[in-house]
């Protein structure tokens, strides 16, 4: 399970197994959890994120989008 980067309490990562689905991440705090493709940054799956916190963890996917799909395709390969 890659990790990209650590955010503060934020963390953004990709299951090995995720390599059949488009290229996305998975944001975490404490026990929430969610889903973001990256190629137009939008929220795929929120588990218990709400409101403003699901708002934050797009922003730091798309913050971080260019480094976030460098590591997919350095993981998968092209």
């Amino acid at each position: 399970m890659p990790t990209v980067p650590w955010i503060g309490p934020y963390r953004i990562f990709f299951y090995s197994s995720d390599q059949t689905e488009p290229p996305h991440v998975h944001v975490e705090r404490d026990e929430n959890r969610a889903r973001f493709w990256l190629d137009l940054v939008r929220l795929q799956d929120s588990g218990v994120f709400r409101g403003r916190r699901t708002q934050s963890c797009r922003g730091l996917v798309a913050e971080h989008r260019e480094a976030v799909r460098k590591a997919w395709y350095e993981f998968f390969g092209s």
